[in-house]
């Protein structure tokens, strides 16, 4: 099935935060233990404002993920730096959609300076840090049970790619 990457506007509100929430209920991908209210779609706009976002739409035009480039932290002196966010729904990975979107927030990141991207994974995420691996990332800081979801504690991996 192809894959199209559209850049994320107002109209994929709805899509974009039910795949959030279905991974907030689902497994260790999204932090959060509740479902999110649409509002917080203006949030995720918001924090990737000046970098490129996208929606992964399937051949029928169902939007299967999402994702954006954002900054790191708000400070100058880390403006080299930019984290990226991708969830796609799970009968749509292993189909080139994630790589797709890692490829364009690395080729949008370096005409921005930006020279190192990063990560911020639960350990429970085995998918996704194999993902990362695959791509280049290495683990740069774990931080040892500082979340809980579903009863269990889990690390935070930060993976960091420099380009």
């Amino acid at each position: 099935m192809p894959y199209t990457l559209l850049s994320m506007t107002a109209e994929h509100r709805k899509a974009v935060i039910d795949i959030f929430n279905h991974f907030v209920a689902n497994d260790w991908s999204a932090y959060p233990e509740e479902p999110l209210d649409y509002g917080v779609y203006d949030r995720f706009l918001d924090m990737a404002r000046g970098y490129p976002a996208f929606v992964a739409v399937s051949g029928d035009g169902t939007v299967v993920g999402f994702g954006f480039l954002h900054a790191y932290l708000p400070a100058a002196t880390f403006s080299r730096s930019a984290e990226v966010t991708y969830f796609i729904l799970p009968e749509h990975t292993r189909r080139g959609v994630g790589s797709r979107m890692l490829n364009a927030f690395t080729e949008a990141a370096r005409g921005r300076g930006v020279d190192s991207l990063l990560a911020s994974i639960s350990s429970r995420n085995e998918a996704s840090l194999n993902f990362h691996k695959r791509h280049g990332f290495a683990e740069c800081g774990r931080m040892t049970a500082v979340g809980r979801k579903f009863g269990e504690d889990f690390d935070v991996v930060w993976m960091q790619k420099r380009i």
